[in-house]
């Protein structure tokens, strides 16, 4: 099971530019990082799901082209929505 409704829209909410904004960068990549980080614990418990595997490798290439974009472009937003997800160490 994904994301329920609510956790999706709070974390549109948090991580919009302006109202009604879901396809910012910001957006997309929160949004991955919670798919991703609900695969991950999957994983934990379906060691032998390959196809989902696959879906997640996805994803996570999908966000890092998504960070490599704003990286380029908007400096601050980049470091802002690596500070909030906590994506580096």
């Amino acid at each position: 099971m994904t994301m329920n409704k609510e956790r999706k829209t709070t974390v549109i909410k948090d991580f919009a530019r302006k109202n009604g904004d879901t396809g910012s960068p910001e957006v997309q990549v929160a949004l991955l990082t919670e798919r991703i980080n609900y695969l991950t614990e999957h994983f934990k418990t379906h060691k032998k799901d390959h196809h989902s595997r696959q879906g997640l490798l996805k994803m996570v290439n999908h966000r890092r082209k998504l960070l490599e974009y704003l990286r380029k472009n908007a400096l601050e937003r980049y470091k802002a929505v690596i500070d909030r997800l906590q994506l580096r160490k």
